[in-house]
């Protein structure tokens, strides 16, 4: 059935779009995709653009991939739907399961599958309630999380993260979440402050707020091995084994979300993995479909399972489950990315173009916009200004204007979807791309930046 879309006389009050201007949506048609081809996405008029976020992050192996697609197609003729609970599951999921475990740097890890990244941390919480509850130490229900980083959009999940302001505007509660600084070096290193004695201030930072909560009223910390959403600062290398250490001190557990960093990002399976991290649960989504159906994991260490057994023990089963969770389609599509991985190296892949990767970024430091950069794995991060302006703070902000705005604006014009962020635009293409297409991604980012600065005025 072909749907015709009119294109004329434009007016829809009822579409509502997330991180959009309401008020515009109701009288400016919204930019429409319909369709794509590995790193690129063609809008309604056959235009293409090379989609240098892969979406949200998400579209790893790139758009149309044709075995996923027929994955799921395969999956909705024999078993296109049926909820994994009640002691009842489906073939995909098991595999997945199987197949997820054995690479997981977590030892004998236990996996739960929800539909989405922000309901992976949501129960991730609510699980360590539970377990804590039943171990003896119900009070541990404090999350400690860091400012500006993203871990969701449901009422827990934002609590862990975002800014003050996005917090007061929905009105979040935020009994239960502590928040400390985020490891933005050197934007946010103080006047003389080497990096070294950045990293031992926020870890003085993190003991001293265990202390004022008191350490036996805190579950975990949760942090991202590294944050697109707070402005993508690689944490420098001593961060995490200090904040470990702490952690470790007072017996507060450590989750990693690997929600956008997981699935080769770094040009390893995990960023758990490329930092040598040690969790004790994590999280995924995103990449571990390729974005084509939605699925999440949570990645629990035998600790942690072991006080939900106790909460099992007591009460006779575990009381959670929801209609959609480990989707049978979602799973089966899961499945064939792991396949995908493996046979075409995809990690080997990212490896190989990571020098090209860096080598571009670094290219447009010469453009008189660009004030700095910043490289980990396929990602990267551009700060510009006006000439004659400093660079931005470190905080990042969903709320974006001036010349970060106007890149953006610049390079949708230009062929090139970045994300705007405050003070800088981040980019993260499919883990496919080629050292070809990279390329041809930094001359259209490079023709943005042209364009914002010839319609400057005199300064």
């Amino acid at each position: 059935m072909n749907i015709e879309i009119k294109k004329s006389n434009y007016n829809n009050d009822a579409l509502m779009l997330g991180f959009s201007d309401l008020k515009r949506l109701k009288t400016e048609r919204p930019l429409v995709f319909s369709k794509g081809k590995g790193i690129f996405i063609y809008d309604e008029n056959g235009r293409d653009y090379i989609e240098s976020v892969s979406c949200f992050y998400c579209v790893s192996l790139g758009f149309s991939e044709e075995r996923l697609v027929e994955a799921a197609y395969k999956q909705m003729k024999e078993l296109p739907m049926y909820s994994s609970a009640i002691h009842r599951t489906v073939p995909a999921v098991m595999e997945l399961t199987e197949r997820l475990a054995a690479l997981s740097p977590i030892k004998n890890p236990r996996i739960y599958f929800s539909t989405t990244g922000s309901e992976a941390v949501d129960y991730l919480v609510k699980f360590m309630w539970y377990g804590n509850s039943f171990a003896g130490e119900p009070n541990r229900r404090k999350i400690i999380s860091r400012k500006s980083s993203y871990h969701g959009s449901t009422i827990a999940t934002s609590a862990l993260g975002g800014s003050q302001d996005l917090q007061d505007s929905f009105g979040i509660p935020m009994g239960f979440s502590l928040q400390v600084s985020h490891p933005s070096w050197p934007n946010a290193g103080l006047p003389g402050e080497t990096e070294e004695g950045f990293t031992d201030r926020l870890a003085e930072e993190l003991e001293q707020t265990i202390l004022a909560a008191g350490p036996e009223t805190i579950g975990a910390m949760i942090a991202e091995p590294m944050s697109v959403s707070a402005g993508m600062f690689p944490p420098p290398a001593s961060y995490f084994p200090k904040i470990t250490k702490v952690l470790k001190k007072y017996g507060i557990q450590l989750f990693v979300d690997e929600v956008v960093t997981g699935f080769g990002r770094s040009g390893r399976m995990w960023a758990t993995e490329a930092m040598g991290l040690e969790p004790n649960c994590m999280t995924t989504a995103k990449g571990i479909s390729g974005a084509y159906m939605p699925i999440a994991g949570i990645i629990m260490d035998e600790e942690f399972n072991r006080r939900l057994d106790l909460g099992n023990e007591a009460k006779g089963w575990f009381a959670h489950g929801a209609t959609h969770h480990a989707h049978v389609v979602s799973a089966a599509v899961a499945v064939e990315v792991l396949n995908i991985f493996e046979e075409r190296d995809i990690l080997g892949h990212v490896r190989g173009v990571m020098p090209a990767w860096n080598r571009m970024l670094d290219s447009l430091m010469d453009h008189p916009l660009v004030v700095g950069n910043r490289k980990w794995g396929l990602a990267g991060a551009i700060e510009v200004a006006y000439p004659g302006e400093g660079r931005a703070g470190p905080a990042a902000s969903l709320k974006v204007g001036g010349v970060v705005k106007e890149v953006y604006e610049a390079g949708l014009a230009e062929g090139v979807i970045v994300r705007p962020l405050a003070g800088c635009f981040v980019m993260a293409p499919p883990l496919i791309i080629t050292e070809a297409e990279i390329t041809e991604l930094g001359r259209r980012v490079r023709a943005a930046l042209d364009r914002v600065l010839a319609n400057q005025p005199a300064r």
